[in-house]
């Protein structure tokens, strides 16, 4: 940290990224006594979706057993529940400078799939225009950016965008998802030749989201598709 930074802290002291508190040390991004309430995802966990699993022996979740999924694989890095109102404060306070914090440890914990995948770009899950405008901001484009500082991967936002501006996910049905994501999303005109991709988004329930994207950008000629997500819910 430079002595200018240092200073910064000490004149306008980070805000913890979890609580939203007085982060404490100097460059610390998390409080001290948030940084043991956050839970990662840790084996066990779904092979196709990433998800916690509670037994060993198992191998997919309840969801990804009973569903096909267009993408190959995914991970996530946070239990949802650990880091809901920090996501929210994030997605929908105006908290953009969560993002550094959140790419850091995305990176510093998922390195090595990155490392075994080697995409050729990362690719944030669009906004609609409207609500961008109003929002200000995708969030995650924002960790997809400062995830890629730090891996050195390339972030494509022209690839697809958002056509079809749907209503919240977060109190539908897997078929309602389903349906309210059709034709959610279009290929811009993109003369580039990309092989493995990873799809960055900030949360995943049924990857009804993903898959849509995922559907989209195979039918298009990409053929592997995968997807990185900063947390991850049970499913419905």
């Amino acid at each position: 940290m430079s002595l200018k930074e240092k200073i910064l802290d000490l004149l306008f002291p980070r805000r913890c990224a979890v609580c939203d508190g007085i982060a404490g040390r100097l460059g610390s991004a998390v409080c001290p006594v948030c940084r043991d309430k956050i839970i990662y995802i840790k084996e066990p966990c779904c092979m196709k979706c990433g998800k916690q699993l509670k037994k060993e022996e198992k191998e997919y979740c309840g969801d990804c057993e009973k569903k096909k999924h267009f993408y190959i694989q995914g991970t996530a890095l946070y239990d949802y529940g650990s880091m809901a109102d920090s996501v929210f404060r994030f997605k929908y306070a105006g908290r953009m400078e969560y993002a550094l914090f959140y790419g850091k440890e995305l990176y510093e914990k998922r390195a090595a799939w990155l490392q075994m995948l080697q995409p050729d770009v990362l690719v944030p899950v669009p906004v609609h225009p409207a609500r961008k405008r109003k929002r200000g901001y995708n969030q995650a484009e924002l960790i997809a950016r400062e995830l890629s500082k730090w891996s050195g991967i390339p972030v494509n936002t022209k690839l697809i965008r958002r056509v079809k501006r749907t209503s919240p996910l977060k109190e539908q049905s897997y078929q309602e998802r389903q349906n309210n994501l059709k034709r959610a999303f279009k290929m811009n005109q993109n003369d580039v030749k990309l092989n493995t991709i990873v799809i960055i988004d900030d949360i995943y329930t049924t990857g009804s989201t993903i898959d849509e994207m995922a559907r989209v950008l195979r039918a298009s000629g990409i053929n592997k598709v995968y997807f990185m997500a900063l947390t991850i819910g049970r499913g419905i």
